[in-house]
């Protein structure tokens, strides 16, 4: 390696270092005082650098609490990208989010100290869940290109994509705020699980003849010997199993 090359590199282990340090101080000033109760000049401080450095590296407190989040929707995206090549891409998400939540070494939520403490702080201060927000939608863009590349489509042509990552996101989502409401800490991956259950056949399991449901025409309602293609006999032939012709439990 030549010194030309070492040199932007320790620049950039040296920025990394001092991103991190600044990260940590503000996720633990926040922990220990409250949101609220921290300034930028004190992150700095606990941190050893000036003011000036913060802004370098993040816009607000919010986001350098937070930034220790922001590697877990590249952990997830990694997964999504070794998923195997024929898996459904709801399934291959739902499978990345539980490889995650697997991994030891990827240290995902509930296994890393007061990550938890954290989240349940993001839920009751507006602004640093708007910054949560963005991070997760930062992932998610990132998510869709990856299910868009699988699927071998162009995501601004077709929407599956983005349908599928919406999906697999809002449960993650929902068990994430079902965690921190709970108040068990070692109960995620069950949620996150129960999450991506209720998107299986329980809730796409409704028929499509919905409008039989809600006053159907009268030909269906009330005409004798009703046609094989009547709404009527479509559920029929999903009523035995209780999933919709087509749906496979996400498992």
């Amino acid at each position: 390696m030549t010194p030309e090359r070492k040199i932007p590199e320790r620049r950039s282990r040296k920025a990394r270092r001092t991103r991190d340090t600044l990260a940590q101080a503000a996720f633990e000033l926040v922990l220990d005082r409250g949101l609220r109760n921290v300034t930028v000049e004190e992150i700095a401080e606990a941190a050893d650098v000036d003011r000036r450095t913060f802004s370098r590296y993040f816009t607000s407190k919010e986001a350098a609490a937070l930034d220790s989040l922001r590697g877990d929707g590249d952990r997830i995206n990694a997964a999504l990208r070794a998923r195997p090549a024929p898996e459904p891409p709801l399934l291959a998400y739902r499978r990345a989010v539980l490889d995650w939540l697997a991994d030891p070494g990827a240290e995902p939520w509930h296994r890393r100290p007061r990550i938890f403490d954290l989240l349940v702080v993001a839920e009751e201060e507006p602004t640093l869940y708007a910054v949560f927000h963005h991070i997760r939608v930062d992932a998610q863009e990132d998510s869709v290109a990856i299910v868009a590349d699988r699927l071998g489509v162009d995501p601004r042509q077709d929407i599956r994509p983005a349908v599928t990552v919406a999906a697999g996101a809002g449960a993650l989502l929902a068990a994430q705020a079902a965690w921190v409401r709970g108040g068990r800490p070692d109960a995620l991956p069950a949620l996150v699980a129960e999450a991506f259950d209720a998107l299986s056949a329980d809730l796409l399991g409704e028929p499509r003849s919905a409008p039989e449901r809600h006053g159907a025409p009268d030909q269906y309602r009330d005409a004798p010997g009703k046609d094989r293609d009547a709404p009527e006999q479509h559920r029929d032939t999903t009523s035995t199993t209780g999933k919709a012709e087509g749906t496979e439990a996400i498992s």
